[in-house]
């Protein structure tokens, strides 16, 4: 089973999209406000290189933003 953990903010529509979008999907994942883990966002900045949320952890692969189509392929979501 892959580890998904996903870095987000409450006010970031994206980030409600996708965490809507894992749910309907049945994918379990781990929500980190970023907003309110000043330390949880230096490390997702110091991974990944970009401030932006959302920002999705799979296995330790980053994909900054809603990126559909690759969320798709890394979960194999039909």
């Amino acid at each position: 089973m892959k580890t998904v953990v996903v870095f987000s903010t409450p006010t970031c529509s994206w980030c409600k999209k996708l965490k809507s979008y894992l749910k309907d999907n049945s994918i379990r994942f781990k929500d980190v406000d970023v907003s309110r883990d000043q330390r949880a966002a230096r490390d997702m900045i110091r991974k990944s290189g970009k401030q932006g949320v959302p920002q999705m952890w799979i296995n330790n692969s980053a994909i900054v933003g809603f990126d559909k189509a690759k969320i798709d392929r890394m979960l194999a979501i039909k």
